[in-house]
């Protein structure tokens, strides 16, 4: 006996969220009929699919294989559905985005405050992650990531132009101890790093020499994984920070931060608005993709 699409859209569901509760939610049915459709798919395959504590839901080896292999499936027929829903109205819904943290200008105010303005009918939910992961698989419907990490099977729309990272400190801070010549003399620099989780080592700093590119391991005095945290450090002379330009730009401006070693640091390709090739784009995701091209 083959399973139904209605048995695997409901274990999607579940697989998504990791939750019997939120997707019974997603569904508008009871979490009874929930477990109910799960436990007729287990026993229809004949092998567990999900792994069930009072505290958490995650999947089987089986599991994971199923849902990797569906998920793709799953959202076709979502956005099918979806597009024959809104075709005569305007764009509707919501949309859910996975953007990395330091995509400051996709993250700028007025351009998301001006899409929702433009879309009344469309309902954002933003996840600011830096973690990478399938969005598809996790049920987004488009993520923002820098060009060079985005899977070569995904259309990817470009946020803005070349990006750089920068090593900057402030005034006083130079006025102390003065600036690195070359950057292998950071070793012996006070430096605040960024690390995307704990346990996980510190991003080592990319920079560029007679065209060939390489990268310093800083041993910083400070660690942390949040970009405001290590740019009030930096402006309150606790040593050099390094990251996106754009994230620095306005306190560059204002005096606070003075940028270090800018012939070692190349420009590259910057953010993009990556989605999965779809023969059916929802008008909510192509709207958005429209306010992006649009914007001036």
């Amino acid at each position: 006996m083959q399973p139904d699409l209605n048995m695997l859209a409901v274990f999607a569901l579940v697989a998504e969220e990791r939750s019997f509760r939120a997707a019974a939610e997603r569904m508008g049915i009871t979490r009874s009929a929930v477990s109910q459709t799960i436990r007729r798919l287990e026993e229809t395959l004949g092998i567990a699919l999900i792994l069930r504590t009072t505290r958490s839901v995650s999947l089987t080896e089986a599991g994971e294989r199923l849902f990797g292999d569906i998920a793709p499936a799953i959202a076709e027929m979502r956005a099918a559905t979806e597009v024959a829903g809104n075709l005569r109205g305007p764009p509707r819904g919501q949309l859910r985005l996975a953007v990395s943290s330091i995509a400051e200008r996709f993250l700028s105010g007025p351009f998301l405050a001006g899409f929702t303005e433009a879309n009344p009918e469309v309902q954002l939910d933003i996840t600011v992650t830096d973690e990478e992961f399938d969005i598809v698989a996790e049920g987004y419907d488009a993520g923002v990531r820098l060009g060079e990490v985005i899977e070569q099977d995904m259309i990817a729309v470009p946020v803005a132009g070349d990006e750089r990272q920068l090593a900057v400190c402030s005034p006083l801070y130079l006025q102390r101890v003065g600036a690195p010549a070359h950057p292998q003399e950071l070793v012996t620099h006070r430096c605040i790093g960024w690390r995307p989780a704990p346990k996980v080592a510190p991003y080592r700093w990319e920079f560029s020499e007679d065209g060939k590119e390489y990268s310093v391991a800083v041993a910083p005095e400070i660690t942390t994984n949040d970009m405001a945290l290590m740019t009030k450090l930096a402006v309150a002379g606790a040593g050099i920070t390094f990251g996106m330009e754009e994230s620095f730009r306005p306190y560059i401006e204002r005096g606070e931060l003075v940028a270090v070693l800018e012939s070692f640091s190349p420009h590259f390709s910057g953010f993009y608005l990556y989605y999965p090739s779809r023969r059916h784009m929802a008008p909510k995701l192509r709207a958005l993709i429209s306010h992006l091209q649009n914007r001036g």
